[in-house]
């Protein structure tokens, strides 16, 4: 008995650690195995395949076609000014699961791969979209919370006016090897002068209606030619508002002073990958990208809005679909941003009850839980709407 003890001890010590060197390929699916979080091989052949236990680790990506699919159908004003309402899906496929891999998680392998590369999709979509829309300009705008702690001195609304195409995004890319071994990466982008001065011209607008000064500005002392030309623009434009403060710096400096920022109420003109990362952080300086919405605009040639797209700045979040734990803030905002862009002054006070509304809201704790709240996704929903009727009946007495 005592022989006996220690040798089903031994036999089931084994059988564990055989359970953990071992994992199945299903047909439909690619393994990647890493180890210690850096990915050594893939795997496409179905069947049984080993690791070592504990130093390697395997994630499974599926390999049959995908579907990425609106939620419902979008109207949009194409630049022939004819209403179209889209509603489409797309299909894809993973070809090469390291290749996916490198490119969508960056190397995390705490990320979802799957679910960025929807983003991505989704993001390549809303790009061709905007093109079509005439879309030249999007806007960004940080704001203070309440209850919400900022970072450093900001308090003051800070917007990014960014490129809604061209530049890095939409670029052409492509790959060469050396006769030595190596492997070259080009890519080729552009930018209009057209949409130079747009985002130019319209950061000035802004910049008046804000009370701000317009801040920052392309790295044009490296490139003369591409991220000068935005630089000649916005000079162009300062000139033809000399009332409006105009600060120019480049973007890494202005970067460095955003985190010093003693609060001054800012416009930054981007390009359109810099406005993408700028907006990100600047918002979440703010304590959380919930607080802004994002606008598309496009413009006729007298500098006139003539389209207007609102959403979101953040993802769709598909962990949380169906918990109705999710913040609508951001969606709320967006829809106040289109009614007060619509020009009747019914209209802008009820663009201004949803946003008061929001925000008392947050400022009387009536919050969902990531902003220190305990209300779900309805429940907030539920509570602004009441807060602007309230608002409406009490300003519609007052007129009268």
């Amino acid at each position: 008995m005592r022989i006996f003890a220690p040798l089903g001890a031994l036999i089931i010590a084994v059988l564990l650690l055989l359970s953990q060197s071992m994992f199945m390929v299903d047909q439909r699916q690619f393994a990647v195995v890493f180890q210690l979080g850096e990915l050594i091989r893939t795997q496409e052949k179905p069947g049984l395949s080993w690791k070592i236990p504990l130093l390697q680790n395997v994630r499974f990506f599926d390999k049959r076609i995908l579907t990425l699919d609106t939620a419902e159908a979008e109207r949009f004003l194409t630049s022939e000014k004819k209403n179209v309402l889209v509603d489409l899906f797309v299909k894809w496929r993973i070809v090469d699961a390291k290749q996916f891999y490198e490119t969508i998680s960056s190397g995390s392998a705490s990320v979802d791969a799957e679910e960025r590369a929807k983003a991505r999709l989704a993001q390549t979509i809303n790009a061709i979209l905007r093109e079509e829309i005439g879309g030249t300009v999007i806007l960004r705008t940080g704001r203070r919370i309440p209850r919400v702690r900022p970072v450093g001195g900001v308090h003051a609304p800070i917007a990014i006016v960014r490129m809604a195409v061209d530049d890095a995004y939409g670029a052409r890319e492509w790959r060469e090897d050396t006769p030595d071994g190596d492997e070259l990466a080009y890519r080729t982008s552009k930018i209009s002068r057209k949409i130079c001065r747009n985002v130019a011209e319209f950061s000035f607008q802004l910049a008046g209606r804000m009370g701000a000064t317009v801040f920052g500005g392309p790295k044009y002392t490296v490139s003369r030619q591409y991220e000068g030309m935005f630089k000649e623009e916005l000079d162009a434009a300062a000139a033809r508002h000399p009332n409006i403060p105009y600060e120019p710096m480049l973007i890494d400096a202005t970067l460095a002073y955003l985190m010093k920022s003693d609060g001054e109420s800012l416009v930054l003109p981007t390009l359109n990958r810099d406005g993408d990362l700028l907006s990100d952080l600047v918002l979440q300086m703010f304590g959380s990208i919930a607080g802004s919405e994002s606008q598309v605009l496009a413009f006729d040639e007298a500098m006139q809005i003539k389209v207007l797209m609102t959403e979101a700045p953040h993802g769709t979040a598909p962990a949380l679909e169906g918990k109705n734990v999710a913040n609508p803030m951001a969606m709320i905002l967006a829809g106040a941003a289109i009614l007060s862009y619509i020009g009747s002054p019914k209209v802008e006070q009820a663009s201004r009850a949803i946003y008061e509304s929001v925000f008392e809201a947050v400022h009387d704790g009536r919050a969902t839980t990531d902003l220190g709240g305990r209300l779900s996704t309805t429940e907030f929903t539920d509570e602004v709407i009441k807060r602007v009727q309230t608002k409406l009946e009490v300003w519609s007495g007052l007129r009268g």
